[in-house]
């Protein structure tokens, strides 16, 4: 059960984000920015960075809704699972491997992230706004991860529910939908 009144249809981040629309706002829009805006990342590759930092903070709800939209992205389904067991054994690029083990250095803390693993990184291709962005993307994350646990957010457990938001996200991103989410009410 939420520790504060939330939005019985709206369970995860939409319905904190919904609570209070003046903090959503910029969320949302550094969200949209990072995760489909212009980047040499694709789209895909970003939720994988979703994924896995959402993964190891152990938050159920943003894990299968990222896992959900990356697995879209991608057009499979082992990939996502591969990055979450062990990123280094996934098949994605040399660079992405070292990106997403950026992002796991993020998601435990910044400090651990050494000149080594950037150097590694550029020598594998990443420039600076990829690592800018990685970085970036795990600390939006944690913060998400922390928000939708902290205040005990509802996580369905249909994964039904998590493939209609993993479609939502790819096809819509991450702005507020314009006619709101009363058309997801069921009763």
């Amino acid at each position: 059960m939420p520790h504060i009144p939330l939005p019985d249809h709206l369970p995860g981040i939409t319905g904190l984000l919904e609570y209070r629309l003046d903090t959503a706002m910029p969320i949302r829009n550094l969200t949209q920015i990072l995760l489909r805006g212009e980047s040499t990342l694709t789209q895909g590759e970003r939720e994988l960075i979703a994924t896995v930092v959402s993964h190891g903070n152990q938050c159920r709800f943003c894990t299968t809704a990222h896992t959900a939209a990356a697995d879209l992205l991608l057009g499979d389904h082992t990939t996502s699972e591969a990055v979450k067991n062990d990123p280094s054994q996934a098949p994605v690029s040399e660079k992405m491997k070292i990106l997403l083990q950026i992002a796991r250095l993020v998601q435990q803390s910044g400090k651990k992230v050494t000149t080594g693993i950037i150097e590694q990184a550029k020598a594998a291709g990443a420039t600076d706004i990829e690592i800018h962005d990685t970085v970036l993307i795990a600390s939006l994350f944690c913060l998400y991860n922390k928000y939708v646990d902290g205040l005990a957010s509802v996580t369905p457990t249909d994964p039904a529910f998590y493939q209609r938001l993993g479609d939502r996200i790819v096809h819509h991103g991450y702005t507020r939908m314009p006619q709101g989410y009363d058309h997801l009410k069921t009763s």
